[in-house]
């Protein structure tokens, strides 16, 4: 049996720990395509973004709205960490796990 799969919050934090956006849906969706990171283009889930190794879902707005979170599920561990790691760096943005409270790639830390 394979092991649950792991879910991640993706978002942005000021340097005072305050939560920022990510950007608009338009923006995030653009520089997540630079991370092999896009929908399939499905009419019944358009907001779910398919990358190696995970998922990741935004949330249900418009294209100029902004994005102050997302959830990533992480299927293949190996392949995904590699990913989302370079991600964050080149963004500055931030996972934190849901079960363990603990962040990674966040400014005020180091990523672990």
């Amino acid at each position: 049996m394979p092991p649950p799969a792991r879910q991640l919050v993706l978002m942005a934090q000021q340097g005072d720990g305050a939560m920022d956006a990510l950007g608009t849906r338009r923006d995030v969706v653009q520089r997540l395509s630079q991370f092999n990171t896009a929908p399939d283009g499905s009419a019944t889930q358009p907001n779910v973004l398919h990358g190696p190794g995970f998922t990741l879902e935004l949330p249900y707005v418009d294209d100029r709205d902004p994005v102050t979170q997302a959830l990533v599920t992480v299927q293949e561990e190996d392949i995904a960490w590699a990913v989302l790691s370079r991600l964050c760096k080149a963004t500055g943005w931030t996972l934190l796990d849901v079960d363990s409270g603990r962040t990674f790639f966040s400014q005020s830390t180091t990523a672990e």
